[in-house]
């Protein structure tokens, strides 16, 4: 696996919290594009072929935990 830069973890962070697009750029401060990109960016380092996928993964891997949920 890829390893994620800072700000993709924090994208994928509010992913696997359920946010759309649209919430995570305004809470990130980016644009709905961006937001798209990292989380392409995301799924492709991942190996994954979803957000679904994405979110499990970052459980898994202790990059969320379930009391953040």
């Amino acid at each position: 696996m890829e390893p994620l830069s800072a700000r993709e973890l924090d994208v994928l962070r509010l992913l696997a919290r359920g946010f759309s697009n649209p919430d995570i750029a305004q809470q990130l401060y980016l644009s709905e594009g961006t937001v798209r990109n990292y989380v392409s960016a995301i799924l492709a380092k991942l190996d994954v072929p979803d957000r679904t996928r994405a979110a499990v993964l970052a459980l898994r891997y202790g990059i969320v935990k379930l009391s953040e949920l």
